[in-house]
């Protein structure tokens, strides 16, 4: 069982999924929960340290969040982070204002003074800003331990009580040593051990999931990507042969995918593995819907119904196994944040759906999962592949799916995988995919003017989604894309290129 959980009260900002992950990096179980948790459940929890994160929130605005005080008399070290540290200061009877000048993005911190946090660091360092309010006056018992040029009041602490802030966030990559601050705090302020593995997690699923289910069966929503791969080779270790996992073809896969993930599970792997014709049904359902909400809901919810179909078909079975993972959950809303985009298999879930959820990567960033999928023994080719949303092409092709549009960008998608993996760039990149825009534009071919579609290619680098950078890929590459696209594939005309990096754009377009 886990000895070592750092609680992180989550308050709503953007970066608040990476503070989970870097501090699961450094070997430390980290578990987000909603900032309003009740003292009770926080000591049940029996944490060994809490983060308090950033938020959008001003600490004076109406409805502002907050947390319970009593956790700063816990004796357990506590870090607060923007404004986490804001209303560390606020509710120990320090005071804070708007800032004159708001400060976004790269500055320089200046160390003060020795503390722990920034112990063995260089006193000048780059660190990365986002915030409107500022501190004006520590609380007692505190010690200012760095300021910047607009902020006299970077960082703070009370090593008596064992008590930390941050204006900066430390979290983020543009934090040149951000995570050397949260190895202080963990290892130094904190004096944990550093005891989370993920091999211990998978035999703690494994006993869970074999209590949870019993001698029952077990459905798996099995599509071919990391996640859900991961996910059904997880639940194949605790139920074995009484898992079945369903392949649903809804015509919205990459090309040849639907015969790639058969040969994969049902021949190499062994799986018990039902495949489910249901092209035609999905492209029904989404006829006339071109919001990306409402599409990404009727694929959730069509999904749910046919595993409902297959479940009459198999006999008695009440549990249903997703891939879901932490950023579907995060980027589906919460309590303190916003809805990004509903995934399918989660804002897209139907109220009344007639089974009992398994989801055993749900607390699990990306790079954990496919790092489980090794240890699990899976294949490199389908744990190292690259992520593929579960409403697959249905969110690619913008606007209304049609056959029409999704045979195009199958092809344009094949030229695209086809000359990255040619370049040696698909292991370097995260995600690399074609888009089909709802709009035509006049190009000429042949002496001929033509009346075609678009086609965006997309390619960004990223460590675990929730940022990302768009790939610098070379001129001759995207050059050789653009000419294969407009000559192979019937429909286009016209090929460009997204530059944009997440934030503010998101990996997919909808």
């Amino acid at each position: 069982m886990v000895k070592e959980l750092v609680l992180i009260l989550d308050f709503g900002g953007q970066y608040n999924q990476l503070i989970a992950r870097r501090v699961r990096e450094l070997s430390v179980y980290s578990e987000m929960v909603p900032c309003d948790i009740s003292y009770e459940e926080v000591v049940a929890k029996c944490p060994r340290a809490i983060i308090l994160t950033g938020g959008p929130a001003s600490i004076h605005a109406d409805n502002a969040p907050y947390c319970d005080p009593r956790i700063f008399d816990m004796g357990i070290p506590v870090l607060g982070i923007c404004y986490g540290m804001q209303l560390m200061a606020y509710k120990l009877g320090g005071e804070v204002k708007a800032s004159k000048l708001r400060e976004y993005g790269r500055t320089q911190l200046i160390v003060g003074k020795d503390d722990l946090l920034f112990k063995d660091l260089k006193k000048n360092m780059q660190v990365w800003m986002s915030h409107g309010d500022s501190i004006n006056m520590i609380p007692e018992g505190f010690s200012i331990t760095a300021s910047t040029d607009n902020s006299p009041i970077a960082a703070m602490s009370n090593p008596l009580r064992k008590l930390y802030g941050v204006q900066f966030h430390p979290e983020v990559k543009h934090t040149i040593y951000g995570m050397d601050v949260l190895k202080n705090f963990l290892f130094k302020v904190c004096k944990l051990k550093g005891d989370w593995d993920l091999s211990d997690y998978i035999n703690e699923m494994v006993e869970d999931i074999r209590a949870m289910v019993g001698n029952k069966k077990v459905l798996c929503a099995l599509s071919g990507g990391v996640d859900s791969s991961v996910a059904a080779a997880l639940v194949h270790k605790a139920v074995g042969d009484r898992l079945v996992c369903v392949f649903v073809d809804t015509g919205m896969m990459r090309k040849d995918e639907a015969d790639e993930v058969i040969k994969t599970f049902k021949n190499k792997m062994k799986m018990n593995l039902v495949f489910a014709e249901a092209k035609n049904r999905f492209l029904v359902k989404l006829a006339g819907v071109t919001d990306p909400e409402r599409k990404r809901k009727i694929i959730g919810e069509e999904f749910i119904r046919i595993f409902e179909e297959e479940k009459a078909k198999l006999g008695e079975i009440d549990y249903l196994v997703q891939g879901t993972i932490y950023p579907d959950v995060i980027e589906s809303g919460t309590k303190t944040a916003q809805t990004i985009k509903s995934h399918h298999n989660v804002g897209g879930l139907p109220e009344d759906m007639d089974f009992q959820l398994i989801e055993p990567l749900r607390l699990l960033f990306k790079d954990e999962v496919r790092a489980i999928g090794e240890k699990l023994g899976i294949s490199k080719k389908i744990v190292w592949r690259q992520p593929f949303p579960g409403p697959g092409l249905g969110v690619r092709v913008l606007g209304e799916v049609t056959l029409e549009k999704l045979n195009i960008l199958q092809e344009a998608d094949a030229i695209v995988r086809e000359e990255i993996s040619r370049a040696g760039l698909d292991n370097e990149l995260w995600q690399y995919f074609a888009v089909l825009p709802p709009v035509r534009s006049v190009g000429v071919m042949g002496d001929a003017r033509t009346y075609a579609y678009p086609v965006i290619i997309r390619a960004v680098t990223s460590d675990d989604a929730m940022t990302a950078e768009w790939a610098r890929l070379p001129y001759e590459l995207l050059d050789i894309m653009a000419c294969r696209i407009v000559n192979e594939v019937k429909g286009v005309n016209r090929v460009a290129y997204d530059i944009t990096s997440k934030p503010p754009g998101t990996i997919e377009w909808e």
